[in-house]
């Protein structure tokens, strides 16, 4: 039985300051700041989420911003690019964009029939936005900078950067439930579950590709969604049935996690869809306050002092 992957779920990445991550995702990309937490595992680190205006699942890229971390280095072993999907015939707006705001992006490409932007964060972190001609109803979030007919969805998939496919490909198909969707030169597009927009995950297969560093502007790992802690367990038996070394289940107060590397190297995450970021804050106002755990909470006051102050 494969594991009951819907899609993604969320993508975390690695900044090196936290005011111009803020401003460059929800003004410059017209995202929302759905959540101000903490690395549970550094807390003297924030983690900042953003997505849509509910924070659902297949929307959140988030963020460690390690203050004065060194620029990394996209390549093999990594996922080498995160892709949004946005209306069609939405790319030109974002160049003028980009061009006015002077942020660094390539010309418009073509890719398995959809037109595709390459544009850099502050970090250089690599981004996409995919003109898709499939129907992608999922609402933009609200903002005053990005008219909602060109504003972004969601993810449209991840680029797993390889020198060699054929292992994370078994992984993704025998294990993960994908199938294959489209092939076009190097790149190989596998989707999950209904498919569309925010299922997809692409392997780039170059041997010239250097192999990726750790840093500032790059993945930390990727996320797949499950409906349920029943899903997950599920996905974890079969995760390690298939010889895979997997985390036990850990409660991220938002999602439950297990984390897992596939052969390539890039690190796995399967998350519940439940409980959802609204759990400690009304929807309404999402992000306006320092989220944490309930195992953190007696730690707040130190937690507070420790942290960079942002807003």
């Amino acid at each position: 039985m494969k594991t009951s992957i819907t899609g993604l779920h969320h993508i975390t990445a690695i900044s090196s300051d936290v005011r111009r991550n803020m401003q460059f995702y929800t003004q410059a990309l017209g995202l929302r700041f759905v959540k101000k937490s903490v690395n549970q595992d550094d807390t003297g680190t924030y983690h900042l989420y953003y997505g849509d205006y509910a924070g659902s699942p297949g929307t959140i890229l988030t963020f460690f911003p390690w203050a004065g971390m060194r620029r990394g280095r996209p390549g093999s072993g990594q996922s080498y690019a995160t892709a949004f999907s946005v209306p069609a015939h939405s790319l030109p707006f974002w160049q003028q964009r980009f061009t006015t705001l002077k942020i660094e992006s390539l010309p418009i490409e073509k890719r398995f029939d959809d037109d595709v932007l390459t544009f850099l964060d502050p970090d250089g972190l690599r981004l996409e936005l995919v003109a898709t001609k499939e129907v992608d109803s999922r609402p933009p979030a609200p903002s005053t900078e990005v008219p909602a007919e060109h504003a972004i969805r969601g993810f449209h998939g991840t680029t797993l950067g390889l020198i060699e496919a054929s292992p994370t490909a078994t992984v993704l198909t025998a294990t993960m439930g994908y199938r294959l969707a489209a092939q076009s030169g190097h790149r190989t597009r596998y989707t999950v579950g209904l498919g569309g927009p925010g299922t997809y995950v692409n392997l780039l297969t170059d041997p010239t590709l250097p192999r990726g560093l750790d840093g500032a502007g790059t993945i930390h790992h990727v996320a797949f969604r499950v409906d349920d802690d029943a899903a997950q367990l599920a996905s974890r038996a079969q995760i390690e049935n298939d010889g895979l070394s997997v985390s036990p289940v850990i409660d991220r107060a938002y999602f439950k996690s297990i984390y897992y590397r596939e052969p390539g190297g890039v690190l796995f995450e399967i998350a519940t869809d439940q409980p959802g970021f609204a759990i400690d804050e009304p929807v309404e106002t999402l992000g306006t306050k320092l989220s944490l755990p309930p195992h953190l909470e007696r730690h707040r006051t130190a937690i507070e002092a420790g942290l960079p102050k942002i807003n």
